[in-house]
């Protein structure tokens, strides 16, 4: 079923109504019916009772998101969402590591006390804890000095501030934020590939593949980097899916670019 993102975006954010000074442009927007002034929604196109909820030159019309690039916001609000859970996430994991640098020792003991509890629990399941690749990388982490925990704690709060700034500036559709997680994204990369030879899991897979096509999706829709006419034909898309729109549902002519 095909979506219409228009009426869903006037359904949640209410219509967006303009009274342009052309009178060409003006009567083709304007309806009087017996229950009062009408005027075209510039989103949707339907019909709205009441005043409109702005007026002047069509060249100062509201540039109102529609149709394709609608659905562009609503995938860049999904990225934005899904950068903000994973920023704090890493932050969670950054404060959980420096507090660990401080008191290793008395982590280390309670660890291994726990580990000789579960140990035969596990046993009986046929499952060898000490022979757990979790639980080798935890003790591992454990001989590691107390400067090198800190700096990790340091790099993951780095890396979580990028991905909080890109889910603000994705939200809110800001170029400079796709160019940020194209080349952010694009970045780790290489790393999460790596991982992947190192072990393989669900989870990995599905965010590597999420993340190829982030990159993919943002900079050829977004036409980042020169890709598909660069940044002045995305204008150009951006102009003809509003105020053209507004002329082309007047049913008036205007002149090619």
């Amino acid at each position: 079923m095909k979506i219409d993102w228009d009426r869903r975006t006037c359904a949640r954010k209410g219509h967006v109504t303009y009274a342009p000074d052309d009178p060409r442009l003006r009567i083709r927007l304007h309806a009087r019916t017996a229950l009062g002034d009408a005027w075209r929604c510039l989103r949707c196109g339907d019909f709205v009772l009441g005043e409109p909820h702005g007026s002047g030159p069509a060249a100062e019309a509201p540039l109102v998101p529609r149709g394709k690039v609608l659905r562009d916001l609503f995938v860049l609000r999904f990225l934005a969402v899904e950068r903000a859970v994973r920023g704090v996430f890493i932050v969670l994991v950054a404060v959980a590591v420096w507090k660990f640098s401080n008191s290793q020792d008395a982590v280390r003991r309670l660890f291994d006390e726990y580990l000789d509890v579960f140990r035969p629990v596990f046993r009986h399941f046929h499952y060898d804890l000490d022979h757990s690749p979790v639980v080798g990388s935890v003790q591992k982490a454990f001989g590691y000095r107390h400067s090198t925990l800190v700096l990790v704690a340091g790099l993951l709060l780095a890396y979580a501030l990028i991905e909080l700034i890109e889910a603000v500036g994705l939200w809110y559709a800001k170029r400079w934020a796709e160019y940020l997680t194209v080349v952010a994204t694009a970045a780790f990369l290489p790393l999460e590939i790596y991982e992947l030879t190192e072990h393989i899991s669900w989870l990995k897979i599905a965010t590597l593949v999420l993340n190829i096509l982030a990159v993919l999706y943002i900079a050829l829709t977004k036409r980042l980097f020169g890709l598909r006419g660069g940044r002045r034909k995305f204008d150009e898309e951006r102009h003809s899916a509003s105020l053209l729109e507004v002329e082309e549902s007047a049913g008036v002519a205007h002149a090619p670019l």
